[in-house]
């Protein structure tokens, strides 16, 4: 193989990582803010659900409160339905709450897309600190070894940063998964 083949194929090959571990990387992302949209989405409508159901029910307690100030002669019905009515807003509040855990997987998946995308970042630099090393008069040997040693730095540099952003956020919707909230 001639010196200007074999820098043909390490250009190659150093185009082709960078394109395959870019785009896994990218891939990741994209996976973690459609999972964020997801949950946000979820979370808003459980949100708003709750928030419905505690002031429907506030009202009819409310109602039934105004009814005794008035006068009316306190019945065990009427007892009953507002301590029913006051489970109620537990369980309303209870699934707010819930609705309000959203924050923390979404923050978690956040923080690890903007960490994935500043990994990303220092594997293009290193391209472009070492492709500056690259000897503009050098013989081929000396290009393909420095094209040789990027390759290596480059798959390196990838797996690192895959290995420190293994899936932390488990859950993909808000009634169901996981959550590996630490």
């Amino acid at each position: 193989m001639t010196i200007k083949t074999s820098l043909a194929a390490q250009v190659r090959s150093l185009l082709s990582g960078l394109s395959e571990h870019g785009g896994q990387h990218l891939t990741e992302i994209e996976t973690d803010l459609v999972q964020t949209n997801v949950l946000l989405g979820e979370a808003i409508e459980k949100l708003s659900a709750s928030f419905l159901a505690i002031h429907a029910t506030v009202t009819a307690q409310q109602q039934i409160v105004d009814a005794l100030l008035a006068g009316t002669a306190v019945t065990p019905d009427a007892m009953l339905e507002l301590r029913e009515q006051a489970a109620q807003i537990d369980r309303h509040v209870n699934a707010a709450v819930t609705g309000l855990q959203f924050q923390d997987m979404t923050t978690q998946l956040i923080n690890r897309t903007v960490r994935r995308v500043v990994g990303l970042r220092d594997v293009l630099e290193v391209l472009g600190t070492n492709g500056n090393a690259i000897p503009a008069e050098g013989n081929g040997e000396q290009m393909h070894a420095a094209l040789s040693e990027i390759n290596a730095r480059l798959k390196t540099q990838s797996i690192d940063l895959e290995k420190e952003l293994r899936k932390a956020v488990r859950q993909t919707h808000m009634e169901s998964g996981e959550i590996d909230l630490f």
